[in-house]
């Protein structure tokens, strides 16, 4: 099996994020889509979507980090993992995500973008730092 953390950089704990066949990538932020984005043929009116920050709290006062509470939807989340640049990667949802019916797409990247994330009817507790996907392939 290759050696996945380097092509990874601004790793939260490689030992637990290695803890897979593969290597887990953490959330960092998670936005809400607020006003529609621009897509066109030939790009020359392509604009971003307009998002806020998903709002999140401690459990507990005394907690280190933050939960999001999502409902059912879609959402955008950030990495706190970025890559080097030195190949593409494939990334999909881990196991642990899609049993709590929530899901993204499977995608092959050299850099990481937001990621959309769909969320089943019964919502989805998220913590800050999260392992919410693993990368599973590298093209160089």
């Amino acid at each position: 099996m290759p050696d996945y953390s380097k092509y990874v950089t601004d790793i939260v704990h490689e030992p637990t994020q290695r803890d897979s066949p593969g290597f887990d990538l953490t959330v960092a932020e998670v936005v809400d889509v607020a006003e529609p984005g621009r897509l066109d043929f030939g790009g020359g009116e392509l604009e971003p979507a307009g998002t806020v920050p998903h709002r999140s709290a401690k459990r507990n006062p005394d907690d280190d980090y933050e939960w999001w509470t999502l409902r059912a939807g879609q959402y955008l989340l950030s990495f706190n993992e970025s890559l080097t640049g030195e190949g593409a990667v494939t990334l999909q949802p881990r196991t642990e995500l899609l049993e709590r019916g929530a899901t993204h797409p499977t995608l092959t990247v050299e850099e990481l973008p937001r990621v959309p994330v769909s969320v089943g009817g019964g919502g989805l507790k998220l913590k800050a730092n999260a392992r919410v996907s693993t990368i599973v392939d590298v093209e160089e």
